[in-house]
């Protein structure tokens, strides 16, 4: 756990190696809880650690199997 209480975005990017566009679009999905202070978004230390130790779900095997399944034509 990190002193700090919050990180904006480029920080979150160039600490994790993630693109700000990334980020954006899972706080957009609901998977990186943030609050916006005027113009600047902020992600609050404990809500990325749990973020990063979660993982993304594109991550998790069944959630591939998930996808190609429902990606394959019907016949």
């Amino acid at each position: 756990m990190s002193s700090r209480f919050a990180w904006s975005l480029g920080e979150v990017a160039s600490s994790t190696g993630l693109s700000v566009a990334f980020l954006r679009n899972e706080i957009r999905a609901g998977r990186l809880p943030s609050r916006k202070f005027g113009r600047r978004v902020l992600v609050r230390d404990e809500d990325l650690q749990r973020y990063l130790a979660k993982g993304s779900p594109g991550n998790k095997p069944e959630e591939h199997a998930a996808v190609l399944v429902n990606a394959l034509p019907l016949k």
